[in-house]
């Protein structure tokens, strides 16, 4: 009697594993970033919390957790190879629950996206999209080691900072916002370039062409570690342009001790990815913040 006919096949998903699908962790740049909107708007976000709170919480835990659990579905092959124990290769979200719940989460992104107005629903569309585009066949821009990350660095940076700055101005941001909202999502490419090396094995074996996979680890690195920098010496540059010194300043100290946890990444890139993606993103994110102010103060 094998153990598979002793223990019953289960039939709903366990709890945690249904928090676990939709990864908390990997909430907190859009929900980052779309607070940088706001404050980049010039608007009094005393005066607008609840609607900076809704926006923060439709770009974490709603659209990115949606994202999150369609990505799950779609790669459930893969992750049988990379991470056999994630909530839907282990079973404890069994059937087509997987997918059940992120076509849910997608009508409860919408639903919510519409209590934002229009600049906030519009989003919202484009967010969902994106997410089903980058995981879901026969699109799967996942595939690609250029267009997969590029796409996920726009909706994790760019769109929801896009999407603050709009929702409380309820028109369309100023030219400045925008393009540093765009400079922030290119560097976030490396950022998700990094993020591809736990997968290197699964997506060999399924045709993911991701950049460790197609040139190899120690070039894939160098590549995210440059665009990563160039996006930052942009904004230096445009910050001094526009009258932040000060600003430019901050930024040019966070993007300094970035290059120095890069020197230490690019010594064993595939170990060290996942270190650097600790420490020397949570400085990006924090010259986004610094940005931010920065055309707060310019408004």
């Amino acid at each position: 009697m094998t153990v598979s006919s002793i223990i019953p096949a289960r039939q709903y998903p366990e709890p945690r594993a249904m928090l676990r699908l939709i990864k908390p962790i990997t909430w907190f740049p859009p929900i980052w970033a779309f607070l940088c909107g706001a404050v980049s708007s010039g608007i009094p976000l005393g005066a607008n919390w609840q609607t900076v709170v809704l926006g923060m919480v439709l770009a974490g835990p709603i659209v990115c957790g949606m994202s999150q659990a369609a990505n799950d579905w779609c790669d459930r092959h893969v992750d049988a190879v990379n991470e056999p124990d994630r909530p839907i290769p282990s079973g404890r979200i069994p059937g087509r629950w997987g997918l059940w719940i992120a076509l849910a989460m997608t009508g409860l992104s919408l639903a919510v996206g519409w209590l934002l107005g229009p600049w906030g629903f519009g989003a919202t569309v484009v967010g969902v999209i994106a997410a089903w585009a980058y995981s879901a066949e026969p699109i799967r821009l996942k595939r690609s080691g250029w267009w997969g990350p590029g796409l996920v660095g726009l909706s994790y940076e760019g769109l929801p900072w896009f999407t603050g700055a709009a929702v409380l101005l309820n028109a369309a941001p100023r030219f400045e916002v925008v393009m540093m909202a765009a400079l922030y999502a290119f560097g976030a490419h490396g950022i998700m370039t990094l993020n591809d090396f736990k997968a290197l094995e699964g997506d060999r074996q399924h045709g993911v062409r991701s950049l460790p996979v197609v040139l190899g680890p120690e070039v894939a690195a160098k590549i995210a570690c440059t665009v990563m920098g160039m996006a930052q010496l942009l904004v230096i540059c445009f910050l001094l342009v526009m009258g932040a010194p000060w600003h430019a300043l901050a930024v040019t100290a966070l993007l300094a001790a970035q290059l120095a946890a890069m020197r230490v990444m690019l010594r064993d890139p595939k170990a060290k990815a996942p270190w650097y993606n600790g420490t020397g993103v949570v400085l990006y994110v924090s010259g986004m913040m610094v940005t931010a102010f920065a055309l707060r103060g310019l408004a």
